[in-house]
């Protein structure tokens, strides 16, 4: 621990230099405010180098991370609020205090049991700010998950998912009638309205909006990418076709990613039949 100590005191150390009278005219000029899309930034390359599985990235990317973190508290410092030993003294406070089963002589046998005493612990610290809202930073979707989830939790929600499906529906509905009227106000609102009402839908059928719309992404420019691939065997760019001729592009590359995309038969795994050229 002693030498996680000395490689944490070096990164301050190298921060206030760089926020120094000689150090860097960039990082000088900067705020919390004009790192915060930095912060968002290497915080999802976190994720994507997670969903790599690629251990050298994912300390490479942690790093990056790690020092946006110091880069924010060194700010604070300057500027008397706070310090990074005091944002690392109150997270490990938190940590101690919710996890009694660990560091108390509270019992926890199972993960579930851990999550109740981490909630409970939770609502009990929070409860002066219970009707707080969600984080604004979060990404909308996700937090569309946090604030149906909060709801749910007194009891504000619906019994299955066929209320938050009529909801859609609904929605649907008043967002064409603003769209009808030409009220741009009105329709940036309904369209709110449409997509936290299926964020909410994604939650009762238990899946996670974010990654539902992750995949989604994934798999469109998957495909657009092969009618790319496609157009430029034959010497064309997708703007020089007409709309017709990229749907029919656009169905052959969706028909052949669902063909690349599904699993291998049982045939094929248990007898070991050689891959198919596109795998």
């Amino acid at each position: 621990m002693a030498a996680d100590r000395q490689q944490l005191t070096a990164l301050v150390e190298i921060m206030r230099r760089l926020l120094g009278p000689e150090g860097c005219p960039w990082d000088r000029e900067q705020t919390h405010e004009s790192l915060e899309p930095y912060v968002l930034e290497e915080a999802r390359e976190v994720a994507d180098a997670i969903e790599h599985g690629d251990p050298d990235e994912l300390c490479e990317e942690l790093g990056d991370l790690l020092m946006l973190i110091v880069f924010q508290a060194e700010l604070a410092r300057r500027t008397g609020t706070f310090t990074i030993e005091r944002v690392i003294e109150g997270i490990c406070d938190k940590m101690i205090r919710r996890h009694p089963h660990v560091f108390a002589d509270a019992e926890a046998a199972t993960a579930a049991e851990v999550v109740d005493h981490w909630n409970r612990i939770k609502r009990e610290e929070k409860r002066a700010r219970a009707a707080a809202p969600a984080h604004r930073h979060e990404p909308a979707l996700q937090r569309a998950q946090r604030v149906g989830e909060r709801l749910a939790g007194v009891g504000f929600d619906w019994p299955d998912a066929s209320g938050p499906r009529a909801k859609v529906i609904e929605e649907l509905g008043e967002l064409d009638e603003a769209v009808r009227r030409a009220d741009a106000r009105e329709t940036a609102e309904e369209l709110g309205d449409v997509l936290m009402a299926t964020a909410n839908l994604a939650r009762h059928l238990g899946h996670d909006p974010e990654d539902a719309l992750t995949s989604a992404l994934d798999r469109f420019e998957a495909r657009f990418g092969l009618v790319e691939e496609a157009l430029a065997a034959s010497g064309r760019q997708p703007r020089e076709c007409t709309l017709d001729e990229l749907e029919a592009a656009w169905q052959a590359a969706k028909s052949d990613h669902t063909e690349r995309s599904a699993p291998a038969s049982r045939g094929e795994i248990e007898g070991g039949t050689t891959p198919r050229p596109c795998e």
